[in-house]
């Protein structure tokens, strides 16, 4: 009996692991990774005003959401379809609170002394976006890549404008390098290409 149920578990958990991902009523093609959402829109625009238009995208979230009911922070890995970089982005959303550009947002992760990034000297805005921070250097990003592949979670600390300390949030990794997988596995997966 222990073997039919044994048997059985390892069906299921293969069929799982082995699922498609779902198109979404936004048109992207969808997969759930532990604690990670990744996203491949149906088209791409070459053209496009922002990354949404040509790439992929995996993110994890804080527990703490705004008033909007979307998270006050979020990491985000961005995977461009057209080139195959791969960039980083954090994403400040609380409520009445504006990231202090004069002080650095730092990233624990365990085993690693903090990494400080500094606005416009590690971090900068891009795109039509206020409040979504994208990392400068490409060495950095592949190496904060290779640490989140490593760890299960990162504290971010945000300094912002008005509060003496930073907001400390943890984010989770787990699932960071199945998102990675499902990204460059679909990322051609429109129809003109």
């Amino acid at each position: 009996m222990r073997y039919v149920a044994g048997l059985a578990a390892l069906v299921c958990l293969s069929q799982s692991v082995s699922a498609e991902p779902f198109h979404h009523s936004s048109g992207e093609w969808r997969e759930y990774h532990r604690d990670w959402l990744a996203a491949c829109p149906a088209a791409i625009d070459e053209d496009g005003p922002d990354f949404y238009s040509f790439s992929c995208f995996a993110s994890t979230d804080s527990q703490a959401q705004n008033s909007a009911a979307l998270p006050a922070f979020k990491l985000t890995l961005i995977l461009n379809r057209l080139d195959g970089a791969l960039d980083i982005a954090i994403t400040v959303a609380a409520d009445d609170a504006i990231y202090d550009e004069a002080r650095p947002m730092v990233l624990k992760l365990s085993g690693e002394p903090p990494i400080s990034l500094a606005m416009r000297t590690d971090i900068e805005t891009r795109y039509n976006t206020i409040n979504q921070y994208f990392v400068v250097d490409a060495e950095l990003r592949a190496r904060l890549v290779d640490l989140m592949k490593d760890r299960a979670a990162l504290t971010l600390a945000v300094p912002l404008e008005g509060r003496p300390a930073p907001v400390e949030t943890r984010l989770s990794l787990q699932g960071v390098m199945a998102a990675l997988d499902f990204m460059t596995t679909n990322s051609r997966r429109v129809a003109q290409y």
